[in-house]
């Protein structure tokens, strides 16, 4: 995967947005190892914008390596500093995964109270029902019960 061309404005900003950012992957000696390609990845597919700091002594090791790691992922090289080198890839939309035995969520009801006279307000009363309760008259909560079923069905 080739990595990807920024114009000198948009790495501007990415080096701006990845200053505060600290190192979370270290490469060694050994340089970019598959184990290290695969942390790289997931910190990318994670957070977008990783630094990276390469333990190794030789600028031009270190710059190849640099240079290999983002085509080899398919993100812009960013910056390399030193010994850090800073790498962006866009984040992946998430897949959203319907559950089919997903119960309903808490929800916020309004409940209003009129006074027994009508010269008051009504009084507004917010209330919490969560998936296994349900509002009665007279703004009571109840917990749903599981209906009882007869013994003949369950039987036969």
């Amino acid at each position: 995967m080739p990595a990807l061309q920024l114009s000198s404005a948009e790495r501007k900003d990415k080096r701006a947005e990845a200053h505060h950012l600290e190192p979370v992957v270290m490469i060694g000696n050994a340089g970019s190892t598959p184990a290290v390609v695969r942390e790289v990845d997931a910190a990318l597919r994670a957070h977008g914008l990783v630094k990276v700091r390469v333990a190794i002594d030789d600028r031009a090791v270190r710059e190849a390596t640099f240079l290999a790691l983002a085509d080899e992922l398919g993100a812009a090289p960013i910056q390399h500093i030193g010994k850090l080198v800073v790498l962006w890839r866009p984040i992946p939309p998430k897949e959203k995964v319907a559950r089919e035995d997903r119960m309903p969520g808490p929800k916020v009801v309004k409940v209003l109270k009129f006074s027994k006279s009508g010269n008051h307000r009504a009084q507004v009363k917010k209330v919490t029902v969560l998936g296994n309760m349900r509002l009665a008259a007279g703004g009571e909560l109840k917990r749903a019960r599981k209906r009882a079923s007869s013994v003949k069905k369950q039987q036969g």
